[in-house]
């Protein structure tokens, strides 16, 4: 068994608070790993609010992380001790229907990840304790941990050269983003793209539709910071509202507007989505990845003969539609070559000590994406 430290939330709403933990050993499949960098993605803020509710309490969050293998249980990938591993937050089993059919990012391995336990475990044990009361863990890696456990489904080795600082970064927020604009999204060369809300999710998303070919990408956002970063890493324009990047799309597109609007709101509302139904065009494309309160079932606010009569779709994007054993070495190799950038997305790094701090700076407006550098 293992000792460490990890941020937990205890009940909601709360905030994150650092404890000492202990870790069991790697099992078979297993294996155990010394954080390097953890992302503070905005998911992990929307489980010490409520708006996603988890299996029990305590609870240790973070999903988007990478770090050194410490110990390893025989497992299929051959992951062994001194290993480089990035973590995906949706787990990959590699047979079931999703994954065997290029949807890893749908792998059934997901129904479980809010529970606390790991998914592979018909038992009620728990694998990390908070002297001696049961810890549950986020998406079966919690990354706000100075050393945890991980299934070798949740892994994905990478090559020693990339910096495991800033690679901890595709193992959500920016598979997510790229994957809603390239994947989702499907932004072709010459199209106008809106992209709504600029956080951590957002910037990858104007990234994607810059690698995509888009000629116009709009970003939208109410605080300066943000839309300054998005500028920076391939917007060709950024405003405060979304009724001005319709207006704008609708200029560029001799009044037809935006082929795809892609919600990054950091807590998405049903108003979001019917104003990103009124600034596509025909045949346009609206792809949802924003999260919010997940039981909120309001009616959206769209009319249903403008999805008809003009063709318009709604498009679901879960990890960007990424298959992330491919994707996340993929995203990794188009850093290496530039063509992708890491480095510029962290705004502002913390100590473990003030992930609580650092949420409270993302509501602020303070960063686009801070990191947690152990």
């Amino acid at each position: 068994m293992a000792h460490t430290r990890g941020a937990v939330v205890r009940s909601v709403p709360g905030k994150y608070e650092v404890v000492d933990l202990e870790v069991d050993d790697p099992r078979p499949g297993e294996v155990e790993v010394k954080m390097v960098a953890s992302g503070l993605c905005h998911s992990d803020d929307h489980i010490a609010t409520g708006d996603i509710p988890v299996g029990m309490y305590p609870f240790a969050g973070g999903h988007e992380g990478s770090g050194i293998v410490t110990r390893a249980g025989a497992n299929n990938k051959g992951l062994k001790e001194g290993d480089h591993v990035v973590f995906s937050f949706l787990p990959s089993c590699g047979h079931c229907r999703w994954c065997a059919s290029g949807m890893q990012n749908l792998c059934d391995l997901g129904a479980g990840l809010l529970s606390g336990k790991r998914w592979n475990e018909d038992s009620t044990r728990i694998r990390m304790a908070d002297d001696g009361t049961p810890v549950g863990q986020m998406c079966g890696i919690s990354t706000f941990l100075e050393t945890t456990l991980v299934s070798e489904d949740s892994c994905v080795k990478v090559p020693d050269d990339i910096p495991l600082e800033v690679a901890c970064l595709v193992g959500c927020g920016v598979g997510t983003g790229w994957g809603s604009a390239v994947n989702a999204g499907q932004v072709a060369p010459g199209d106008t793209t809106i992209v709504m809300g600029i956080g951590g999710i957002g910037i990858n998303a104007v990234q994607g539709a810059k690698h995509a070919g888009a000629a116009n990408i709009i970003a939208v956002d109410p605080v300066a910071l943000k839309r300054d970063s998005a500028m920076q890493l391939g917007a060709t324009h950024a405003v405060e509202t979304i009724e001005e990047a319709t207006e704008l799309a609708k200029e560029f597109t001799n009044g037809q507007g935006a082929d795809q609007t892609i919600v990054t709101v950091g807590i998405i509302k049903p108003d979001h989505i019917g104003q990103a139904m009124a600034s596509i065009r025909k045949a346009g494309t609206v792809v949802v990845t924003a999260l919010g309160d997940i039981n909120d079932t309001t009616a959206l606010p769209i009319s249903m003969a403008d999805i008809t009569l003009m063709q318009k779709r709604i498009q679901g994007a879960m990890f960007g539609m990424s298959n992330p054993n491919w994707d996340i070495l993929r995203q990794l190799q188009l850093y290496r070559s530039g063509a992708l950038k890491l480095d510029e997305l962290v705004t502002a790094t913390y100590t473990l000590d003030q992930v609580a701090a650092a949420y409270e700076d993302m509501h602020a407006g303070k960063n686009v994406r801070g990191v947690v550098r152990f």
